[in-house]
This record gives structure tokens, C-alpha cells and sequence, in this order.
């Protein structure tokens, strides 16, 4: 759920990045990092092992547009990609108010995004969480690479349901802001349905357009 300070009148909106080692998670991060508006956006922080993976979290902070009379910074996270991390996988998850799953599209790395995947799940039944009611979009990343799943057996395997895809090389940025606009246009609607409830046409919304904006 979207962290509320009234004191400051501002409203966090926290999306995770989640997937199996080394599958681009931090890649996003730092590309959209890199590209925004200086103005917009807060210092990157990441926490490495001295192998150059994320040990905990990334989190970077966008300031974009009201949602009511509230100020919305979102905080992108990860979670780091090993499994013997599951804790602190768990641990980034709570208050997750949108979900972008990258998945590593070569051939080789199809188990440890099944893998990964049924993590998610577990994680999110072990905390009493309904990943069904969270945001989703799928990144099918790498997609600059050879020997490659094809995307339609990525959407059989991981994606069922039919949730939002992009196909992306985050090396290079394709497909990284196209990524960041889809889930910011899931999970804003939802946030202000959570604070406002249903039906309240005054409490206007300027965040995911404005984020959207900064692209």
C-alpha cells in the first residue's frame, strides 16, 4: 500500500523490479537514472557484494505530479536476484504497489525465471498478499542477444494471464521507459481507488501522466 506522510502531504508509490540473478534488474535502474531529468529524481543507491550484484535493494525516488492533494514520488526497488537472498526478497516486497517482472530471455535462464517466478508467488502467500491484486508487467529482457526464447513461449510459461509484456535490452534502453510507463499506468489508478475509493471523480490525478511526462 502507498506510504501517506500527511505531515509533508506526499504519497510514496513503490514499484519493484523483481527477477532472477543478473536478468537486468538493476540495468533498469540505472538507465532510467541516468536518462531523467536530474530535477525529477533522487540519488541511486545500491547495496553490492563484491561480485558487482545487488545484495539488498536499489531505490530511486521520482518526484511526479498529485494524486488528490497529495505530492507522489515513486521508489523503484529491486530485489536482489540470488535465492539464497529469499529474505530480504520478502523484506522489499511489503507495501509493493506495482510489480515489474524482468525475465532473462535466453534459452538457458528459461528454469530460473520459472524459478523465480514461483518465489514471487510463495513470498507473497507467505505474507498474506494477493499477487493477483498487485500491478503486473513483464519484461522479456536481452532480447539483443542471441539464442533466445521465443516471446510467445515467455507469455505461455510466465504470463498466462495475459498481463502487459515489453521486450527490452536494458544494456542499450530499449524497452526500459516503455516498461516504467505501463506499470505506472496500472498502478496509479489502483493507489488512488485505495485512498479515495471508487467513484471520487474530485480527487484528480496528475502523477501517472506527469511521470509518464519526465520520459
Amino acid at each position: 500500500m502507498a506510504f501517506i506522510n500527511y505531515t509533508a502531504n506526499t504519497l510514496t508509490i513503490k514499484i519493484v523490479y523483481y527477477g532472477p540473478g543478473l536478468s537486468g534488474k538493476t540495468t533498469n535502474l540505472r538507465y532510467i537514472h541516468r536518462k531523467i531529468d536530474p530535477a525529477v529524481r533522487g540519488e541511486l543507491v545500491s547495496l553490492e557484494t563484491d561480485i558487482e550484484r545487488t545484495y539488498f535493494f536499489d531505490l530511486l525516488p521520482i518526484r511526479a505530479g498529485y494524486i488528490g492533494y497529495f505530492k507522489v514520488q515513486f521508489q523503484l526497488q529491486t530485489v536482489p536476484g540470488q535465492i539464497y537472498y529469499e529474505a530480504s526478497r520478502r523484506n522489499v516486497l511489503i507495501g509493493t504497489d506495482g510489480l515489474v517482472f524482468v525475465a532473462d530471455s535466453q534459452i538457458p535462464l528459461m528454469d530460473a525465471n520459472l524459478e523465480c517466478l514461483e518465489g514471487l508467488r510463495r513470498n507473497f502467500q507467505d505474507q498474506k498478499m494477493d499477487l493477483m491484486q498487485v500491478p503486473l508487467v513483464f519484461q522479456y529482457n536481452k532480447r539483443d542477444l542471441d539464442g533466445l526464447i521465443p516471446v510467445e513461449t515467455l507469455n505461455s510459461l510466465l504470463n498466462p494471464r495475459g498481463m502487459p509484456f515489453i521486450e527490452a535490452s536494458a544494456v542499450s534502453g530499449r524497452g526500459v521507459f516503455e516498461t516504467l510507463k505501463e506499470i505506472v499506468r496500472l498502478t496509479v489508478p489502483r493507489v488512488r481507488e485505495k485512498i479515495f475509493g471508487k467513484g471520487d471523480h474530485g480527487a484528480g490525478s496528475s502523477a501517472g501522466q506527469n511521470a509518464i511526462d519526465l520520459i
